[in-house]
């Protein structure tokens, strides 16, 4: 049975989905405030935080990037209205997994929870055999979900240890923008292209020397990212 955490104001919209969880063999916890939800998020571990952006004192923005802290990776579907076209943005931009717009279909909502399960379930299972990868400077610690560079922990969001493990995971290999935003995001985000630039600069400055002549993620001209060929790195 998996734990949900399910943050929403609106009481009519939070017990629907709680019946359709629970129709999924999860068992829910609500709470209707923000600053509750926080606590409730920063204090226990849960398969999926279904979270509105809107609530009272504390908003979902702020609770997900407080859960995005901690070390544990906790899939987040966050709910925004129709008028929060930049919320969506942003909620991609702080590390939420998925979302859904106001009012949508219970249909959409359990394929959309399906579908987390379903790329969190494959990634544990991809990644609990994998070794450890060094390149460069760079470590990366697969079943920790830990990256050091020159001996010293980087903080990474959830995302961008993802782009980072795929990259390396497959040196001089070039993906399109589309590519990395199905892969790591879902088909669903069509058209968020610029997401996956937002996450590949702030990748490159946590793990580049001199952005302006990047060492690790490359761009391929007119095409997309690719991480520098392994060869490239050894003495």
């Amino acid at each position: 049975m998996k734990n949900v955490l399910v943050v929403e104001d609106d009481k009519s919209i939070s017990d629907l989905v709680e019946i359709h969880l629970k129709d999924l063999n999860c068992n829910v916890i609500k709470t209707f405030d923000g600053k509750e939800g926080l606590q409730l998020a920063s204090g226990n571990n849960y398969d999926l935080i279904v979270l509105d952006i809107m609530l009272p004192n504390v908003d979902g923005l702020e609770i997900c990037k407080e859960v995005r802290k901690k070390e544990d990776y906790t899939p987040i579907l966050m709910l925004t209205s129709k008028s929060e076209e930049l919320d969506k943005v942003v909620g991609l931009e702080v590390g939420a997994d998925d979302y859904l717009t106001k009012p949508f279909g219970i249909r959409e909502f359990i394929a959309r929870v399906k579908a987390i399960f379903r790329r969190t379930e494959a990634f544990q299972k991809e990644t609990e055999n994998q070794s450890d990868i060094t390149i460069g400077d760079i470590i990366i610690e697969v079943s920790k979900r830990r990256v050091k560079l020159n001996g010293q922990r980087i903080e990474l969001t959830p995302k961008e240890f993802d782009l980072l493990l795929l990259l390396a995971s497959h040196p001089g290999k070039t993906y399109t923008r589309e590519q990395l935003l199905n892969i790591l995001w879902g088909y669903q985000y069509n058209g968020y292209e610029h997401t996956v630039n937002s996450h590949i600069n702030r990748l490159r400055s946590k793990i580049e020397e001199d952005l302006s002549n990047p060492n690790y993620i490359l761009t391929s001209w007119g095409i997309g990212y690719r991480f520098n060929d392994i060869e490239n790195f050894q003495s």
